[in-house]
Order: structure tokens, then sequence, then C-alpha cells
């Protein structure tokens, strides 16, 4: 029998260089020297973005400044709709690699810029109420009666051994007689066992602010990442009722602080405290009032003395036309 030969070694493929790995992508590489683009690893290999929001992300990095990248000028150049590109650019923002923001212009024309961080960025946190610093454990230091003192052993070399510390006995305060509890009298609670909020000017709202405090409370009917602690709704709302004030309604404020909101909301109470202060509009202007027109006096209706037609004149005689009658005839 003929024997049996293995199979050959396949052709080498000299456009592209050996690699160790069994399976997978080989990168084939070759120098560019112009027209090419830098672009991060932590973009290409992104966990959590979409396919489509990094290839738009590596498109928009490689146009050159002042390019538009709008979603109506992006719809024209790819084929994806305005609905697949408008939400790959809401993640491309929420994850810091894009920041739109409303300029105003020289010429008073607003206009969105777009900011495209090669790095991702991302918003401050929006600084809170400042906290309680934290007890610190008392560190616990040997006396000076503890500490190692030299003894001898029964070769007379010396030998640290530890000496016990002293203790000393404080005796204690002899406690104070208890007070008599009465009927009239109910058992003092422990600190902040029936209060939600520690006591401050903004636990309470005012009276005048319970139709903006049941405005913020409904918040989260429209959003429910606008639900405001009982504290926040009580520290906005007399911000809410100067709206109120210089004539501003319900419906307006509320589209006001729910309207654009970011992809990702940290802190709605914060950004409804700085869409208040910020947006606040003027009070309305005092109505014009026309000055009134002077009554003109009216003549009482007489009967013409030729025509017998009603006309109004201070005294009777003839009306108009009969008065110009015998002109008209004397000129004919």
């Amino acid at each position: 029998m003929a024997e049996k030969k293995p199979n050959s070694v396949p052709r080498r493929i000299h456009e592209v260089r050996r690699t160790d790995t069994p399976s997978g992508v080989t990168h084939v590489r070759a120098h560019q020297p112009d027209r090419f683009t830098v672009v991060g690893n932590h973009l290409l290999q992104h966990p959590v973005l979409s396919l489509t929001a990094i290839g738009l992300a590596a498109h928009i990095l490689s146009l050159p400044e002042g390019a538009p990248v709008d979603i109506r000028s992006l719809a024209e150049r790819f084929p994806e709709g305005r609905d697949r590109i408008a939400f790959a650019l809401r993640e491309l923002e929420a994850h810091g690699y894009l920041r739109r923001v409303r300029e105003r212009t020289e010429s008073g024309r607003i206009v969105t810029r777009t900011y495209a961080h090669h790095l991702p960025v991302h918003a401050p946190a929006v600084p809170g109420p400042a906290a309680a610093p934290r007890a610190r454990r008392p560190v616990s230091r040997p006396s000076r009666d503890a500490r190692i003192a030299p003894q001898e052993d029964d070769r007379g070399a010396g030998r640290a051994e530890p000496v016990p510390p002293v203790t000393t006995t404080v005796p204690s305060a002899p406690p104070a007689p208890e007070a008599p509890v009465s009927a009239a009298t109910p058992p003092a609670s422990p600190a902040g066992a029936d209060q939600l909020d520690p006591p401050g000017a903004d636990a309470t709202p005012r009276p005048r602010d319970d139709k903006a405090v049941a405005l913020l409370a409904g918040l989260r009917r429209t959003d429910a990442r606008l639900t405001l602690s009982r504290r926040d709704v009580y520290r906005l709302a007399p911000t809410v009722t100067a709206w109120f004030d210089v004539g501003v309604g319900a419906s307006t404020v509320i589209h006001t602080l729910t309207s654009g909101l970011p992809a990702v909301l940290e802190s709605p109470a914060a950004l409804i405290a700085y869409r208040l202060r910020d947006q606040l509009p003027l009070p309305l202007p005092e109505p014009t009032v026309l000055p009134a027109r002077p009554a003109t006096a009216s003549h009482p209706m007489r009967n013409c003395d030729g025509c017998d037609r009603g006309f109004r004149a201070p005294e009777p005689g003839r009306c108009r036309d009969c008065r110009a009658a015998p002109v008209t005839m004397y000129a004919a």
C-alpha cells in the first residue's frame, strides 16, 4: 500500500505577517503619513456604547473644526435615520464624549455649539449639604508606667519584661435623682425619633407657599426622576412662589422644569434650583391706558325748512343741501 502523507502546509501569504493566535483578528497595518485620526481604545472598545454611537464618535473626531454635526446633516451623510443618530448622540453626551451648549453670537442669534471630547469628560458632582465630620476613634497610648523596663535574669543579662500598666480608678459622681413622671408630662423621646428632618428654617413651609409645594411634589408625575425630598420641596417652594408673584402660571412653571432634561440626571433638586433661579422672568409691565377722547357736544335734531329732512343744528333752519341750492342756481 502507498504510504499516506499528511496534509501539505498552506502557502504563506507574503502580505500578511505570521501570528501566534490560532483564530480571531489579525491586524494588517500600513504606514499612513497623512490623513489619519487618533482615536483612543477607551472609545472604540467601550463596553456600554452601541456600535452606532462608537462609529458616529469616530466620524465626528475625524471632521475639521466648524463642520456641521447636527442630526439633519448626519442623516444626509449616513443611511441611518434621524432617530438612530439622535439616540447615538444622546449616548455620547451621557458618557462624556459630546457636549452640546446653546450660545448667543455677537449678532444676537442663538446657536448650538457641539464640543467633541477625545477623552470622556464627566459632569462635576453637584455640591450637597456638608456631611457631618466623623468622630475620631480615641487612640490608646501606653502610659509612662507601661513602658518596657529592663530586668535581669538569672544569668545577669538585661532582658525586656513588660510592666503591667497602673490603672487609676476615678470615683464617678452620684446619679441625679429621677424626676417623678406624672400623667400630664409625657416621657421624653430619644432625639430625632419623631423628626424626619433636622429642625431648621426650611422644615415648615409658609402658608403662602402651599401652591408651590403642591407643584414641586407633583413633578414626579411627569418624570419619575424628578422625585424630590420633603426638605428640597420646602427649600424650593419660595422660589416657585416668586414665579407666581410675577404673573407666571403653573403650567408654564411645569414646562420650564420638565422640558429638555439630560439623559443622566444625578441631582434633580440642583437642576430645578438652577432653572428656577436662572430663568425667572420679569414681571409684566403696567398696561398702557389711552387718554379718553373728549366728549363732543351733540346738537338736537331739526327738520329742514326747505326739504323737511332731519339734521342736527343748534338752531332751526335749512340743511346743508338746501343752503347750497341757491348758490348752485346762480352759478348755473
